[in-house]
């Protein structure tokens, strides 16, 4: 936030479109059955396209979100990639590599669990900073939208 904005205290209604981008995405993702995150970054990107023209607050909100959820789409992807690629490793060893894949199929199965988590958790309290008037930023995010 810039000097000028941090003397601006954001409306009740702006607070609200902040914690939209991130309520949005929350539930967009969950009821799809997280979609592979594609259904958060749908949901984040609304907000910020409706909203990112008429308050710098629900701009940075709705970025963060989108930014956020943008991030967790390409964990996913990655871990996905590299799960085919323990799938296919055991397939060519006609079974004999499962000893080293199965240690790191469930290594990558618990750290994508972890991931989870945290999305689930961070998503949460960036909507209660944002309803609050507080900025935030994603931990474990690559900022792709600026």
């Amino acid at each position: 936030m810039s000097s000028t904005e941090a003397f601006n205290a954001p409306t009740s209604g702006e607070r609200s479109w902040a914690a939209a981008a991130h309520l949005a995405a929350l539930v967009l993702a969950l009821l799809t059955s997280w979609l592979a995150g594609v259904a958060g970054v749908v949901g984040a990107g609304i907000v910020w396209l409706l909203k990112r023209d008429d308050s710098p607050f629900v701009a940075e909100h709705a970025r963060e979100a989108l930014n956020f959820n943008l991030s967790m789409l390409i964990y996913a992807l990655v871990a996905c990639a590299i799960g085919v690629a323990l799938v296919g490793a055991t397939v060519l060893t006609l079974g004999l590599g499962a000893i080293l894949t199965l240690p790191a199929g469930l290594a990558l199965l618990a750290a994508a669990g972890i991931i989870a988590l945290l999305w689930l958790v961070f998503s949460v309290i960036a909507a209660v900073k944002a309803f609050n008037g507080e900025p935030y930023r994603y931990p474990l995010s690559i900022r792709l939208i600026g």
